[in-house]
């Protein structure tokens, strides 16, 4: 279903749609459905297209790596680009989630939202779904933290402490500013250099 079909199901409310769950979307997968090339992430029983990736994003997104992994240490893991598993209907694919260490190094399971120190979405093309939509999932299924890099602006967007589908604390960073990680003390990373 392409989006003009969905734009026209969503001005019909009376359709129903068939939700899939996690497993569902993992089935796809495993029965060649889905493939790697299908960007798409499942958000609330929804298969969603995720925006291609441009040369500036891929540009954040390797200069966030080596920050993440540099400040974190082995106080954390970084995982980039990885899925989440928040509940039975919703699996994003975050830029990045901050991990707590687990001793299996999350081979056995995917991580849920406990594990979540950190997670960030870089945004250009995407900067109004990463601050809506996936923002609201994020805060209503209880993750403690969660940047939105800003690449129009240049600035990152700072939530924390969820609170329903909304966040009680949030901020902007500029260029010149530094990011800390909260439940992370003492890891700090000059924003200007996500933006090289």
């Amino acid at each position: 279903m392409d989006q003009e079909e969905l734009g026209l199901l969503s001005r019909y409310p009376a359709v129903h749609r068939r939700l899939l769950t996690v497993d569902d979307y993992h089935r796809m997968g495993e029965a060649g459905i889905l493939t790697e090339d299908d960007r798409v992430e499942l958000i609330e029983g929804e298969l969603v297209v995720m925006s291609p990736i441009g040369s500036g994003h891929v540009a954040a997104v390797n200069a966030l790596n080596r920050l993440l992994v540099m400040a974190v240490g082995d106080r954390a893991s970084v995982s980039p680009q990885n899925p989440v598993r928040l509940d039975r209907r919703s699996e994003p694919q975050p830029d990045f989630a901050v991990l707590r260490p687990r001793p299996d190094g999350y081979r056995t399971s995917l991580p849920n939202p406990d594990d979540v120190l950190l997670a960030v979405e870089v945004a250009d093309s995407s900067l109004v779904y990463d601050t809506g939509a996936k923002l609201a999932l994020y805060a209503s299924r209880g993750i403690c933290e969660v940047w939105v890099v800003n690449l129009i602006d240049r600035e990152v967007q700072i939530h924390r402490k969820p609170d329903g589908d909304r966040y009680e604390t949030s901020f902007r960073a500029g260029c010149s500013d530094i990011l800390q990680i909260e439940a992370l003390p003492g890891v700090i990373i000059a924003a200007g250099q996500v933006f090289g």
